[in-house]
């Protein structure tokens, strides 16, 4: 069995210019996710996919493999799904090929090992894909809402008899992007991580924080201190 870490890294945030280069607590931002992939003895090899020139090059010093992604797979309005296909296409094209595909994004900067160990131990020969999630606060039953067309609210989800314990309603998870685990034939097959048989492993909601803004890496910074004390 053959394991290999991608991380897909593309130069063009808009959000927060150079956002997976930034330096976060005194690392590059993507340097988390190469030397989280470093620690699991599973993986074989690391990748990092990208666009970008510098994102390239400190990829490289530390350590990981590039793939050039193309131009028409970086824009703001791509699936990093299709990026998925490139890359294990780009290395099959090579005579690479491999059994377990593990994509850690480079935004999640505070996802550990074990979180890693156990989407790996999860993935079963009945499984296509599997995700890292948290228990959500907010319920769609209870305090979700959405606007109609007529400009009033209502509960984004409906129900015939309206529930009023939590008991009585699904258990609810936001997606995080701590780590995917799935294999090279379900990426070339689908079109999304939806489609096939998918499973969650619950971490920690202070580990699945994903930088998307100018906020986010000032209470990243935070939690990381926080965690060396």
């Amino acid at each position: 069995m053959k394991t290999y870490a991608f991380i897909f890294a593309r130069g063009g945030s808009k959000g927060v210019p150079g956002k997976n280069i930034r330096e976060l607590a005194g690392r590059p931002l993507l340097v988390y996710s190469v030397d989280l992939a470093r620690k699991v003895e599973q993986i074989d090899k690391i990748f990092v996919s990208t666009d970008d020139q510098k994102i390239a090059a400190v990829a490289a010093e530390h350590g990981a493999q590039i793939i050039d992604r193309p131009f028409e797979l970086a824009q703001d309005d791509t699936p990093e799904w299709l990026a998925w296909q490139h890359s294990v296409e780009w290395l099959q094209d090579r005579g690479d090929s491999f059994d377990v595909f593990i994509s850690l994004p480079a935004t999640s900067p505070l996802g550990k090992k074990q979180d890693i160990l156990l989407a790996l131990e999860s993935l079963d020969e009945n499984t296509d894909l599997v995700l890292t999630m948290t228990k959500a606060v907010r319920s769609p039953w209870f305090n979700m809402i959405k606007k109609t067309n007529s400009g009033y609210i209502e509960l984004l989800m409906q129900h015939e008899q309206t529930p009023y314990r939590r008991q009585d309603v699904p258990k609810v998870y936001n997606v995080t992007t701590v780590a995917y685990v799935t294999r090279p034939q379900f990426i070339k097959s689908a079109r999304g991580v939806f489609e096939g048989k998918v499973k969650g492993v619950e971490i920690p909601a202070e580990r699945a924080l994903d930088i998307d803004s100018e906020l986010d890496f000032v209470i990243a910074e935070f939690l990381i201190h926080r965690m060396e004390k």
